[in-house]
């Protein structure tokens, strides 16, 4: 039996969705992750460009050379996803500083579209590493920054695209970035730690497996699950579970209003959103106009002009 990810059959992943399994046949496996990864350092002078370059191919090879889960997925059933990281400051030759952006798609059933998943940029990215070094990780303990960052974030990318297909079926993925964020309690570096702010490593694992969060969870499964991959066959059934999806968010949104969580979510879903309801009936658009607004007011512009 295929991956539950590559959309061939409900029954797939109906069965997934029971199980939390994935089988294939017993011919050759791939590893979980396609991560395309991108290093820039426009403004370091004071450091080779070949370091980075080194760093990249690092970066490259950990995150998709390891096996992340138990399950087997074949080549072309692996996580698309990206990771674009910008080093705005060198403090030696192997201490650097600046920003990391995290994303990552899923299939939509019977279409050749990728509907994104996760958007993080994550301003706290501070990593020692020296040139011509591999990067190992250990699930038991702290070893650097730059493993746990890049473990924490792979771990982030499976738990939201397994949460797509079965109800709260990231949750195993999710314990494994919030041990990750504990063992890294006394590190260096931000981010790991719930006093340095609400919106960094530590709140965006702790929200996502808390009971106020799972209006999120549910929103991620019947978004995907019985939205995005009904589009093929009942277009009016798929938006309106869809919308549904979005609305039952408003409870997590009145106990933790601009959370980051919900941040995180809708700037990896505004445009899509607006995409799929711009053409939908005038009622559909009334409904989801104000809760959208309450929930991105970032956003609120853009959806007044598409959606009024």
């Amino acid at each position: 039996m295929t991956n539950f990810r590559n959309g061939l059959s409900f029954a797939t992943a109906l069965v997934f969705a029971v199980t939390f399994s994935v089988f294939t046949s017993s011919t050759a496996h791939s590893q979980e992750l396609n991560c395309n990864v991108q290093v820039m350092a426009p403004r370091i002078a004071n450091v080779e460009a070949s370091v980075f370059e080194a760093l990249e191919d690092g970066i490259r090879e950990f995150m998709n050379g390891r096996r992340w889960t138990n399950d087997n997925f074949n080549f072309e059933e692996r996580i698309e996803c990206t990771m674009q990281i910008n080093i705005s400051n060198a403090i030696s030759a192997t201490q650097f500083s600046g920003s990391i952006q995290v994303q990552s798609n899923r299939p939509v059933y019977a279409s050749d579209y990728n509907t994104p998943m996760l958007f993080v940029i994550d301003g706290d990215f501070e990593i020692n590493w020296v040139n011509g070094t591999a990067i190992n990780f250990n699930t038991g303990m702290h070893r650097d920054n730059l493993s746990s960052i890049l473990a924490y974030y792979a771990y982030m990318i499976l738990g939201m695209d397994y949460d797509s297909f079965g109800m709260e079926a990231g949750t195993e993925y999710y314990l494994k970035a919030q041990t990750i964020v504990a063992n890294a309690q006394n590190a260096s570096g931000k981010g790991w730690r719930a006093s340095e702010g609400k919106q960094n490593r530590y709140w965006l694992v702790e929200n996502m497996l808390s009971q106020t969060f799972r209006p999120l969870r549910y929103c991620m499964y019947n978004y995907h699950r019985k939205g995005m991959d009904l589009l093929y066959s009942d277009v009016e059934t798929a938006r309106l579970n869809i919308g549904d999806a979005i609305v039952e968010m408003r409870s997590t949104n009145r106990i933790r209003p601009a959370s980051y969580n919900l941040q995180v979510f809708f700037l990896a879903k505004s445009d899509e959103i607006i995409k799929i309801f711009e053409p939908a009936p005038e009622p559909e658009r009334v409904r989801l106009l104000p809760v959208l607004k309450q929930m991105d007011p970032g956003n609120i512009a853009k959806y007044d002009g598409a959606l009024l």
